[in-house]
């Protein structure tokens, strides 16, 4: 070692917290630091463009003054976090490589890692945010995530992107301009809550997931706010979801969960930020495909041109304490078995229901069926629409009522509530909340 690199050790010894300036030799200052540092050392980097490409092999903190940036000057990824024990705080880390084979990002952490923290960073112009590649234990708090704009959407990375992980916290970050907003796939017991998420293709993304818990989070002007797929024991609660353009919720195969407390509203039905629409797209609060098993209840679904898309052998779910306002279409059932909507004697609320409660106990007296044979009739068959006033028509619907021994299998609600769930009171008078 030179002399200046004993001389950079000793102060690291003596006071634990060393001060990394910017400068022509920022590079190799920097990772000289790191490489030469004790086990917990704080490296404190200084404001200016450090023009890096990091490797934390160590257990080390490096936190950045006001101003301070790493820069990877559009190739390979800034910083790779590779030993457990690291925290990395308060920097701006931008222009990582354009390389999805490589999976270049802001910050990327190996396998190997457990433990390690990354926090209250700006990360800008990055193919990948932060990739998360099959660590434990990794702390993603705080951060505020951007894509490389000029880039077309499917050539983009993710915001956040778990692979193979467990027991990571995501937690109150704001992610936009990536591909999905948070990935997660083949991952267990992680904990992604209270993120904001805008302007992606899908907020969260998640495939082949055991017991993740989804909370809190926000995402508007997505193409969906969430896709949930291939997963099980999920708990997806107190989500807002609102101006996302194809879908609220989707869940494609996901069985044993609890879905419950989510807002989700003002689902457009428009193209996706991309400017494409999703096959089956329509504008739906929540699709429910080829999925089992699980709770729906105590959700808001409003202000939608669909409220809840039910389909492919999507059974045995159960839904009830729900708030259904004003959605164009409540619900859209395509299956074969018929279906009762309500537990214990409770239902759920329908801002279009017409029946009556003599006795006075909030549970209306006349059965809600959202759907009858008309409707699955143009469900299936959309260009009969152009029929949708003729007399014909009227005459099937009117028979229908007269004669319910005709009506397809479809959703009954025998227990409507006659007023929204106090748990969801506020939410559907203001939806802002």
């Amino acid at each position: 070692m030179n002399k200046r690199g004993n001389w950079m050790h000793v102060v690291m010894l003596a006071l634990a917290t060393i001060v990394v300036t910017a400068g022509a030799h920022a590079t190799d200052d920097l990772q000289l630091a790191i490489a030469t540092a004790a086990p917990g050392a704080v490296l404190s980097v200084a404001p200016g463009i450090h023009h890096v490409h990091l490797l934390l092999d160590r257990p080390v903190t490096l936190s950045g003054k006001p101003g301070a940036i790493l820069d990877g000057d559009g190739q390979g990824d800034v910083v790779r976090i590779r030993a457990s024990g690291v925290t990395l705080r308060n920097l701006t880390i931008r222009q990582s490589g354009h390389d999805l084979t490589t999976m270049n990002a802001g910050v990327y952490v190996e396998k190997a890692v457990d433990g390690a923290v990354i926090e209250n960073n700006r990360l800008q112009d990055v193919l990948f945010g932060v990739y998360l590649d099959g660590p434990r234990h990794v702390k993603v708090i705080g951060n505020v995530i951007t894509g490389i704009a000029e880039l077309h959407v499917p050539d983009r990375g993710d915001g956040i992107h778990l692979w193979n992980d467990a027991f990571c916290v995501i937690e109150g970050n704001d992610v936009s301009g990536t591909r999905d907003g948070i990935y997660d796939y083949v991952s267990h017991d992680d904990l992604i809550s209270n993120n904001h998420i805008h302007e992606v293709r899908y907020g969260v993304h998640q495939m082949y997931t055991g017991n993740e818990t989804l909370q809190g989070n926000i995402s508007s002007g997505n193409v969906a706010g969430m896709a949930l797929m291939s997963s099980d024991r999920m708990r997806v609660v107190d989500n807002h979801l609102f101006n996302d353009s194809s879908y609220g919720i989707l869940f494609n195969y996901v069985t044993y969960s609890d879905i419950s407390g989510n807002q989700i509203h003002d689902i457009t039905g428009d193209l996706g930020g991309d400017g494409q629409a999703v096959d089956g797209g329509e504008g739906k609060a929540m699709f429910v495909y080829n999925s089992e098993f699980n709770r729906i209840h105590g959700n808001l679904l409003a202000d939608s041109p669909i409220g809840i898309h039910i389909t492919a052998g999507s059974q045995d779910n159960h839904v009830y304490g729900n708030a259904f306002v004003n959605n164009r279409t409540q619900v859209k059932y395509v299956q074969n078995v018929a279906d009762e909507w309500s537990f214990d004697g409770k239902g759920n609320y329908w801002s279009n229901y017409l029946g009556w409660d003599l006795d006075g106990d909030g549970i209306g007296d006349v059965p809600y069926r959202p759907n009858d044979g008309v409707d699955v009739l143009f469900w299936k068959y959309p260009s009969a629409g152009v029929l949708m006033s003729s007399p014909a028509i009227l005459l099937l619907r009117y028979v229908q009522r007269a004669f319910p021994v005709f009506t397809p299998p479809s959703v009954q609600d025998s227990h409507p509530l006659m007023s929204i769930p106090e748990s969801l009171r506020a939410k559907a008078h203001d939806p802002r909340h």
